[in-house]
């Protein structure tokens, strides 16, 4: 029986692992990021994964950061054949990657090279890209930069948000990764080096990058909001206010207004104009102290502000 030892956070990571197990693969322990406050109570909480290896009473590790501590000393004393990692989010020092028998190899949720590092599934979202994918690679010590063992694609709806896609990928990645490690076992893959020329980056969203530019156009400013949904969210300077925005509509007509005026205004409908005399309709929003909400809803509240012609988004 192939031992494995799985490298693992966040929600989309415990498919892959609930995967290993219920095909019969050895998993010997389970490194996850240690429990985290969640929420305004600030309740100590385990990650996705640690619970799914909890459910199977599954050795868990959790060092705040592996390289040189005690537990990366533990998995290279279990001596596994693979180590498997998705998501884990830290670079795994040589020594480690070399302690075991067979490979290290990732779940990454790019068709690399494109988006290497912490947030693919933002970028590919947030650029309006048709499509994106899970790569299976070789783990070496340069960021998401290893030989490709497989890749499939899926792509991306109009409607699809990071939500949406991290929970498809993750089960894309869950049915690829069980497809390649057989072969891998057997010595029967043929990877494929990345190349250099074709590499591009997704380092992790700043706060300030969550910021909506309403010169975009419209396609844009819809994708960047949906590749910032649910999380971290993204927000614009509505009539002084930070707002988040939560869902906007692209229309299907042009003006002639300035980025981040009022085009329309009605008991349920706010339309802005964007970048490149694009107009879009804001559907959900939530502005600083208050709950998400419909536009019906916010409007109720504003009586005579948002005029059309007036400028109300900062830009």
């Amino acid at each position: 029986m192939t031992s494995i030892v799985f490298m693992g956070t966040p929600e989309f990571s415990a498919p892959i692992l609930e995967s290993l197990i219920q095909t019969g693969y050895d998993v010997k322990a389970v490194v996850t990021q240690p429990d985290r406050p969640v929420g305004r109570k600030h309740v100590l909480t385990a990650s996705p994964v640690k619970k799914v290896a909890v459910a199977h009473d599954i050795r868990v590790l959790q060092p705040e950061k592996i390289s040189g501590s005690d537990e990366m000393a533990e998995v290279i004393a279990l001596a596994p054949d693979l180590i498997v990692t998705a998501a884990f989010g830290q670079f795994l020092p040589t020594k480690l990657l070399e302690s075991v028998k067979l490979a290290a190899v990732n779940v990454h949720a790019s068709l690399l090279p494109k988006y290497r590092g912490g947030a693919p599934v933002h970028y590919a979202v947030m650029n309006n890209d048709a499509e994106t994918g899970v790569s299976i690679i070789y783990m070496v010590k340069k960021m998401d930069a290893g030989d490709v063992i497989s890749q499939r694609a899926i792509p991306i709806e109009k409607t699809d948000d990071v939500g949406t896609m991290f929970d498809k990928l993750s089960l894309l990645g869950r049915d690829l990764l069980l497809e390649t490690l057989p072969k891998l076992i057997a010595g029967d893959v043929h990877p494929v080096p990345q190349d250099p020329e074709r590499v591009s980056f997704s380092p992790t969203i700043k706060p300030e990058e969550e910021q909506v530019d309403f010169t975009l156009p419209a396609a844009l400013i819809d994708a960047k909001i949906r590749g910032l949904r649910p999380f971290p969210s993204s927000f614009i300077i509505l009539a002084g206010v930070r707002t988040k925005l939560w869902d906007v509509t692209i229309l299907d007509e042009t003006t002639e207004l300035t980025a981040g005026q009022v085009v329309r205004r009605g008991k349920h409908e706010l339309a802005l104009a964007t970048g490149n005399h694009g107009v879009i309709a804001i559907n959900k929003l939530q502005p600083a102290g208050k709950p998400k909400q419909s536009i019906t809803d916010f409007l109720n509240g504003t009586e005579d502000a948002l005029e059309v012609g007036e400028q109300v988004v900062t830009l």
